[in-house]
């Protein structure tokens, strides 16, 4: 579907596995974000999922009940006012995919945070989740309390409650609480209202040099394409400063691993832009904000699966310093997020393995030096990192990787 405009915020979902978040984005946009065919058969996001929607506001209607995704009011049968098109990130909620909800989250501007309206708040990656968007500065949240139509009046008023009491408890700003049902599309409206209200997009700087965390990557000919039709890898993500037009050469940073001597090494690669869609369009430039993809010169196979996400890219000459070894002055939470019970943090040592995210980049590493204050992580892959940035620090807790503090990227 084409789009009025480019999207120009990235929203993204937060809560529990099960708790209906694609369900949600699909009422707002009609698309469904799992479409990954393992995610079909399990009912589960696995991978980061996306979709962009256009807001609308019917001036006929009375507030919070007249914001729409759609051109025409349902109500009145009049055009309704184009406000601005968004793109939703839609991130895993199940314990074991904790570290690619992280790479989604570094995108966000704002999250609908979904809740269960008949488990009891927090479920066990409820907290985790709320955790990680403040690590991240994730402070404009809405929360959509889904389900409302499997529970009578006194249920969902325990639910409201257990979440102003959990949010109050743990230093939170009450965001607004909408009761929704994304199964049956209610509650639609005034979800809007709170994004439009809430969500506010930021300011940007289009005169930076552009760059682009890769949260996607893609090969999209089938089988049988003529060669004369084959297109380059396509990259995703969102453009975070500057802008990027077609024709624009590329640096992808930390690039393709090969074998040098016995040791993998790292290297840049070097691509032109062919071709840019944002907005379900194909346009001669993309402005930060939103989800954009970019058709590269690069071989096709290259971006085949997921094989770019991690990298960075942007104006050649311009990109954060490649860390083969990340230093970072650390925060350990004092218990242990998204587990049943209270099991405390112990604290970091040396020769630990650990999972780092920065941005949409990921990577495992093990302790080198720890002080009280400070780690030395040898990554087993390059992050690509600006001195000063936020860093989520996870390690291997019973069957998964577990949210166990943050670091700020110190330049030495």
């Amino acid at each position: 579907m084409a789009f009025p405009k480019q999207p120009e915020v990235n929203i993204g979902t937060l809560g529990h596995v099960d708790n209906g978040k694609s369900t949600i984005v699909q009422s707002i946009t009609g698309v469904w974000t799992a479409r990954h065919s393992e995610e079909l058969k399990r009912g589960i996001t696995i991978r980061i999922g996306y979709a962009d929607a256009a807001i609308y506001l019917c001036p006929r209607c009375t507030p919070p009940y007249n914001h729409y995704s759609v051109e025409k009011c349902p109500i009145h049968g009049t055009a309704n006012e184009f406000q601005r098109v968004v793109s939703f990130i839609d991130c895993p909620g199940h314990h074991s995919l904790m570290v690619t909800m992280l790479s989604g989250a570094a995108l966000f501007d704002g999250a609908i945070f979904v809740t269960d309206v008949r488990q009891k708040f927090p479920q066990p990656q409820d907290g985790e989740h709320l955790q990680a968007a403040k690590i991240l500065g994730i402070k404009n949240l809405v929360i959509a309390q889904n389900k409302i139509d499997l529970v009578d009046k006194k249920r969902a008023e325990e639910n409201y409650e257990e979440i102003v009491s959990y949010l109050e408890e743990n230093g939170f700003e009450r965001p607004p609480i909408i009761p929704v049902s994304g199964q049956h599309g209610v509650g639609i409206e005034p979800l809007l209202y709170a994004i439009q209200h809430v969500i506010k997009t930021p300011q940007r700087d289009p005169s930076k040099p552009a760059r682009m965390p890769v949260l996607r990557s893609f090969d999209v000919n089938v089988p049988g394409t003529p060669a004369r039709n084959i297109k380059g890898a396509v990259i995703g993500g969102s453009i975070t400063q500057g802008v990027l037009r077609v024709g624009d050469e590329l640096e992808i940073q930390p690039g393709l691993a090969r074998q040098s001597m016995g040791k993998t090494v790292y290297e840049p690669l070097y691509t032109d832009v062919a071709n840019i869609v944002a907005g379900g369009k194909n346009v001669e430039e993309a402005y930060p904000g939103g989800l954009t993809g970019v058709e590269t010169t690069l071989d096709p196979s290259l971006g085949k699966g997921d094989g770019l996400v991690g990298n960075v890219a942007g104006k050649p000459g311009t990109l954060p310093p490649v860390w083969t070894t990340l230093t970072l002055e650390y925060h350990l939470f004092e218990k242990v997020l998204g587990v049943e019970g209270n099991v405390a943090v112990k604290q970091i040592a040396e020769k630990e393995a650990l999972v780092i995210n920065v941005s949409s980049a990921v990577s495992s590493g093990v302790v080198a030096k720890r002080t009280s204050n400070r780690i030395e992580v040898v990554l087993s892959r390059p992050l690509v990192a600006e001195p000063g940035s936020k860093a989520a620090i996870s390690r291997k807790v019973g069957a998964g990787w577990r949210l166990i503090g943050y670091g700020i990227v110190s330049g030495s």
